[in-house]
């Protein structure tokens, strides 16, 4: 967990993996309106992006995400497009994966932190992982740096997919409820906003309002309605390729792969109920009742 000095969380530890590199965090020079997307993986976190942009740049031409807000704790990040965000003169939008205790949180930028059901999670996080081309595994696996195993093609059985990541708590990727509870402990900073995929999916509008608010930016009530209608998931199907890294370029099936069904609970059709219960369970031992509440459904105690 985070530790704070006064009232501020401090950085506490690094973390690496075959994706992640924390440390590229120390060195990062903030600017007073950055804003720092957050998510464990595949809890929205391309859809906040976008919400991101559209209320930036407030509709006012297409915004290849996939160009201007990298994961920048992803290791393999080529110096260039550092260099890149660095030169940006608009209003800058960054995304991590890291619990908030691996990563510097700074009073000068804005937090958001997206969250889903742990169950949704793996059936995307599944999508996504099987349909890497193998080329991937060499890249992620070979690039100097690689602290601990590498990444595997995934178990073909999604069932054991998913027993597996709740018995080892994330595995083949990094902890869940780590990255969960370290953003929940932080939830009543001034400049932290927890968002739900359940309730984007429930109302789009209200949620990007609020976004809105919290990133105290103004917008003209006429472009409401194509700002939403270019954050709907029919809209991101269809225009993927300037949404998934590298344009899908690392998925069998391109950009459509990573933009794929954004549907919940289609794990309810392959999971025993013992199977979930033993999800929910764990839920509540790591991370107590009300982040667990808050976990399943979006709303708050």
């Amino acid at each position: 967990m985070s530790e704070t000095v006064g009232d501020w969380p401090r950085k506490t530890r690094e973390l690496h993996n075959h994706h992640m590199d924390s440390t590229v965090w120390n060195d990062f020079a903030f600017r007073d309106d950055d804003v720092i997307v957050s998510t464990y993986a595949k809890s929205g976190t391309t859809w906040t992006q976008q919400i991101v942009a559209e209320l930036i740049f407030q509709g006012s031409g297409p915004v290849n995400i996939n160009e201007i807000s990298p994961w920048w704790d992803m290791r393999i990040i080529p110096p260039e497009v550092r260099a890149m965000v660095a030169a940006q003169t608009h209003r800058r939008m960054i995304k991590t994966h890291l619990p908030a205790d691996a990563l510097v949180v700074s009073p000068k930028a804005k937090y958001l932190y997206v969250a889903r059901d742990g169950r949704d999670v793996v059936w995307s996080l599944y999508n996504h992982h099987s349909g890497f081309l193998p080329e991937v595994y060499d890249v992620f696996n070979n690039t100097p740096g690689l602290v601990g195993e590498g990444l595997a093609p995934p178990d073909p059985d999604i069932r054991s997919y998913f027993n597996t990541w709740l018995e080892r708590d994330g595995y083949p990727f990094w902890s869940f409820w780590e990255n969960t509870a370290s953003w929940w402990a932080l939830r009543n900073l001034p400049n932290v906003r927890l968002v739900h995929f359940a309730r984007l999916k429930a109302d789009l509008e209200g949620e990007m309002r609020s976004i809105g608010d919290f990133l105290e930016i103004e917008t003209p009530q006429a472009r409401w309605p194509s700002l939403v209608e270019h954050c709907t998931f029919d809209y991101m199907k269809a225009h993927a390729a300037r949404f998934a890294p590298q344009g899908g370029h690392l998925w069998e099936g391109g950009a459509a792969t990573f933009i794929n069904k954004g549907t919940n609970g289609r794990w309810r059709e392959v999971l025993s109920p013992a199977e979930s219960l033993a999800y929910e369970r764990m839920a509540q031992e790591k991370l107590g009742a009300d982040c667990a509440r808050w976990l399943m459904t979006g709303e708050e105690a």
